[in-house]
């Protein structure tokens, strides 16, 4: 496969061109030389080919008779070589929003997926040249990166990344993979994000129960470690005191200190007045 290198092509300020041509014209017909029209029509016609009109972040990819000449990257009116074919090529930056993709994450649970990709040609002649259509080859392959990187990393995990919890991560392996495999096609990509992600339809109220579940554990469990440091504190209130306690009296302290700070209803305290 031939290797295509994006070169400049010939290209003039096409104002001076079409003036030269007109200066031209003017002479040759004030000569009176009528055996020479013809043969200034035919190459007015050839020269006039030449013209093309470049907006802004635009290119021109021209090839003659199947030859790769250039890319001319200038905007305005330019002349470039006649009887060449100019093809049109985007420079802008532009952004591709993914198809909603229903892949497993690494534990095995379906997901869907989305990403909005920002790219813009980089190299036009690569662009043209290497692949057959580039933006169809843009789609295909970022969605083989998106479900790749779906399929490494779990939606939600702690103590590892994550799909859902290090969007940083997942967004410089996303934009790295997808450098990688398009770059071939002469394309940039500036940033590439995940835009939609949550569980399939058909165990998305089983994982909200589970992750409602994990919550509720999380905070019990930060709800205990602050009870036990307040029961310390306590006994450590009654040391420098110099209050000793009992075995008994210490358990039943500690007891109602922690059915008193880790109940969820309100605490009704009972009053031992003796007998």
């Amino acid at each position: 496969m031939e290797d295509i290198i994006d070169k400049p092509a010939l290209s003039v300020n096409g104002f001076i061109v079409l003036g030269s041509m007109i200066v031209l014209s003017l002479v040759i017909i004030g000569a009176g030389r009528e055996v020479a029209i013809p043969f200034v029509i035919v190459s007015i016609l050839i020269v006039a080919s030449g013209f093309t009109v470049i907006n802004p972040n635009e290119a021109r990819v021209l090839t003659f008779f199947g030859r790769y000449m250039g890319t001319v990257t200038k905007n305005g009116l330019i002349w470039t070589v006649p009887v060449t074919q100019k093809q049109k090529v985007s420079l802008r930056f532009i952004n591709f929003t993914s198809p909603k993709l229903k892949v497993n994450d690494s534990n095995g649970n379906p997901i869907e997926i989305g990403s909005v990709i920002v790219w813009r040609v980089e190299n036009a002649a690569k662009a043209i040249f290497t692949v057959d259509a580039y933006q169809e080859f843009i789609s295909n392959q970022s969605e083989i990166v998106i479900r790749s990187i779906a399929a490494q990393y779990p939606y939600d995990a702690e103590g590892k990344i994550s799909l859902r919890g290090h969007t940083g991560e997942i967004t410089e392996k996303l934009v790295g993979e997808l450098q990688e495999k398009l770059q071939i096609a002469g394309i940039l990509i500036k940033d590439a994000k995940i835009s939609h992600l949550a569980y399939s339809p058909e165990i998305a109220v089983a994982m909200l129960r589970r992750q409602q579940a994990e919550a509720v554990l999380f905070a019990r469990r930060r709800l205990v470690e602050g009870a036990l440091g307040i029961v310390d504190d306590v006994l450590e209130h009654y040391n420098k005191q110099d209050i000793i306690l009992s075995d008994e009296h210490r358990i039943e302290l500690i007891n109602n200190l922690l059915v008193t700070l880790t109940s969820d209803r309100e605490a009704n305290p009972i009053v031992n007045v003796g007998t």
